[in-house]
């Protein structure tokens, strides 16, 4: 889900008639496929290779750390996750404000700064303590900031219609990315240290940062005159007023909060812990979660040769059941070999309910709140991880862990279950695929029309439609 990896809005919507769902498609009308345009490429090209940087900057953070015992290693974890967590709205709304491409320009020089920064310090004075807090704390500072913007970019790089592919893309370049950061982590700490890893770190997001200039005229005028007449603190207040007030957007950040908390551990935090239960040693724990990776890896493939599914909603509601699936495995069948396998259907059901809640998130939002609709997707994410992890930690110390995941996989499926029993989520298409008879849908684009209180007129939902408000709301 990267998670992923986040509106609309407003008012109570009058009810409506549900569309003519049940009308055949009709192959004329199907979307063809859309080539992902080169800006996007090269934008992705860029930001995997500055992950890359990240992911090699985070292992040695977490290894100098752990040299200094378990508390500061909580501790430097704590300080990334916690300002990012903090200012995360405040990230959104100034995206929204200033524009995207200019917080991230920022960003991206700031962490230039911050990584040489750390490099000399660490050549100068190894890897105190004081130094892994602050280049943590600043990390997470940034990333608040930061991330919603990025997220937001493969709507603005990218038509509607190529939406799906274009997420399936980046999610198969972050699995692979996170698989090379996890190996040559370890190479390059052992051979440079924290110094090198910063030092990398300058060198990738000094990249990033002349993509960002190479395709500024993309750009240009963004965030102009937005937010002139408002506060930074209404800003906020309309991004979450608008994310709670739509239901698709409601209920789609209500379903990826129970996924986040209850999927996203298994793999991370409940898999170690079950292996040291039935002493199956740390092999397998890598085995597991490079399964996992895997089925991820092998759905977005998928979904980037033939893009989504038709009803984008329905497929995320299945994979849930299917990650819910394997999760119950994990905590039935004490085997290493099953436990692969098993994690190849939670990575399958994972992948599956990502590539399609993620792009159905994006592109319900309008193009004036998608920094901040990214923000709060972010945030549900981040703050289900940081509660759960302590509360499935704790819970794993007093009964077994395979009772923790048989929990897990039912709080999985039953999201799964209720995501299509969801109207919001199980009605809506994406446009052109057997949606000829839905009211409202206009051009060969599908476009549906409405406006929410407190927005601008105007603004276009994109590729899917059904489910929503009436005429003017």
């Amino acid at each position: 889900m990267t998670a992923p990896p986040t509106s609309t809005a407003p008012g109570a919507t009058d009810p409506v008639d549900p569309p003519d769902l049940a009308a055949p498609a009709d192959p004329a009308r199907a979307a063809p496929a859309v080539r992902l345009p080169g800006v996007y490429r090269v934008w992705l090209a860029g930001a995997l290779v500055s992950m890359l940087g990240t992911s090699l900057m985070f292992f040695a953070l977490g290894w100098s750390a752990s040299g200094h015992g378990g508390m500061v290693a909580g501790a430097v974890l704590t300080a990334v996750n916690l300002p990012r967590f903090a200012l995360l709205l405040v990230g959104g709304a100034l995206g929204d404000r200033a524009g995207a491409w200019r917080v991230m320009v920022a960003g991206d020089l700031a962490m230039v700064l911050v990584s040489l920064a750390v490099a000399l310090s660490a050549w100068r004075f190894g890897s105190p303590v004081w130094l892994l807090l602050a280049a943590a704390l600043l990390t997470g500072v940034v990333d608040a900031f930061y991330l919603p913007a990025s997220g937001s970019m493969p709507r603005r790089l990218v038509g509607a219609a190529g939406l799906p592919r274009a997420l399936a893309l980046r999610q198969t370049g972050v699995q692979l990315t996170m698989f090379a950061g996890g190996s040559l982590g370890g190479v390059l700490v052992s051979r440079a240290g924290l110094g090198g890893a910063a030092l990398v770190q300058v060198g990738t997001f000094s990249l990033m940062l002349a993509v960002l200039v190479g395709i500024r005229g993309r750009f240009a005028g963004e965030g102009a005159g937005r937010g002139a007449g408002g506060s930074m603190l209404g800003d906020i207040a309309d991004g979450v007023r608008l994310a709670w007030r739509d239901r698709l957007l409601r209920v789609s950040l209500g379903v990826v909060s129970v996924a986040a908390a209850f999927l996203l551990p298994v793999v991370a935090l409940l898999v170690p812990l079950l292996a040291r239960e039935q002493g199956w040693g740390a092999e397998p724990v890598g085995l597991v979660s490079g399964a996992q990776a895997l089925g991820i890896v092998a759905v977005s493939l998928v979904v980037l040769r033939r893009g989504g599914a038709a009803r984008p909603g329905v497929a995320a509601g299945v994979g849930l059941l299917v990650a819910g699936g394997g999760i119950a495995v994990l905590g039935l069948v004490a085997s290493p070999v099953v436990a692969v396998v098993a994690g190849l259907l939670v990575g399958a059901g994972n992948g599956l309910f990502g590539a399609h809640v993620a792009p159905l998130i994006l592109t319900a939002a309008p193009e004036s709140h998608l920094s901040r609709v990214q923000a709060i997707l972010t945030m549900v994410q981040t703050g289900a991880l940081l509660l759960m992890n302590l509360t499935l930690g704790a819970a794993a110390e007093h009964i077994p862990v395979g009772a923790v995941l048989a929990g897990c996989a039912l709080a999985v499926a039953a999201t799964g279950v209720g995501a299509l029993c969801s109207a919001p989520l199980r009605e809506v298409r994406r446009a052109g695929v057997g949606a000829g008879a839905v009211a409202g849908v206009a051009g060969v684009a599908g476009v549906v029309r409405r406006r929410a209180p407190g927005l601008r007129p105007g603004w276009r939902p994109g590729w899917w439609s059904a489910g929503r408000g009436r005429g003017g709301r």
